[in-house]
């Protein structure tokens, strides 16, 4: 299902959502439901440290792709697209440096994505709660398992767009020079990158 998923949110990043939401209409057969991340509040944040004595932050934006969930059957399944041209930081320079070919190589990898293999809940059969998601890194051209833990994720009746939203913050810790990225990593620049991830999907 994860495959299907990543197909949708690829559509979803290149055509139309009328095109989108036609295909999932007629494709989709899982129970779940089937929500769209809302590009405007999902983001994926990072802090770089170096020196061990300070840290630079910033973030991935605009992030768009395919969320099912189902918490009766505890069952989930998400993909999410990361435009690395979204990149921002503080320091325009080094976000540069960043989008370059030593770090994060937008030119030849313009996207990132995160395809989820297994979702993982509390025990309690009346309201179980998402406790962490496993799944799939893409990343410069390299492909990583890593697992998201949940600090909070929750769905609930939105006023404003007349539908059900999820969404959540999840984080995780990564090792960069597993995708290849190992720029500076000699002179002091952590490996670890702790990433900080905030989603939100509205209900189709």
């Amino acid at each position: 299902m994860s495959q299907f998923l990543f197909d949708l949110a690829v559509l979803r990043y290149c055509t139309p959502l009328g095109t989108l939401l036609f295909l999932i209409g007629f494709t989709v057969s899982s129970h779940a439901a089937t929500y769209k991340i809302e590009p405007d509040t999902s983001n994926v944040r990072f802090a770089i440290d170096h020196l061990k004595t300070s840290a630079t932050t910033g973030g991935f934006y605009n992030v768009t792709g395919i969320l099912q969930y189902d918490p009766s059957a505890k069952t989930g399944d998400i993909s999410l697209i990361i435009p690395i041209k979204s990149l921002t930081t503080a320091n325009k320079g080094f976000t540069l440096k960043l989008m370059g070919p030593d770090f994060f190589n937008m030119e030849q990898f313009p996207l990132a994505h995160f395809e989820s293999t297994k979702w993982h809940f509390t025990s309690d059969k009346e309201n179980p709660k998402v406790t962490r998601v496993d799944g799939k890194l893409t990343l410069n051209g390299q492909t990583h398992p890593i697992s998201l833990l949940a600090t909070k994720f929750n769905c609930y009746l939105s006023s404003p767009l007349n539908r059900t939203v999820c969404g959540g913050s999840f984080t995780a810790t990564i090792d960069r020079t597993q995708w290849n990225i190992k720029k500076y990593v000699l002179f002091g620049m952590t490996k670890n990158l702790t990433l900080n991830i905030q989603v939100e999907a509205a209900k189709q």
